[in-house]
């Protein structure tokens, strides 16, 4: 994560204000950190499914409707 904040905030800094303004890096320097970016996706996937996390997982709002509903144990009876 530290990696990817760091290169972004490296671009970010690069990226001239003005359009009109030549980018300072090489097109071959962009390509390659695309490339970097996609290997430090790669890694956190294979990190995340390493932990059991599914890298499909979204945030949420608060207000956002459910699709689920949550049962409690507590308030299940048992056959008798």
């Amino acid at each position: 994560m530290a990696m990817r904040k760091t290169l972004a905030k490296i671009i970010r800094d690069l990226t001239p204000s003005d359009s009109a303004l030549r980018y300072p890096l090489s097109d071959e320097t962009v390509e390659d950190v695309k490339k970097c970016f996609d290997l430090i996706s790669a890694r956190e996937r294979e990190l995340a499914q390493a932990a059991g996390i599914d890298v499909r997982d979204r945030p949420h709002f608060v207000d956002e409707p459910r699709t689920t509903n949550v049962v409690p144990i507590q308030g299940l009876k048992t056959k008798d």
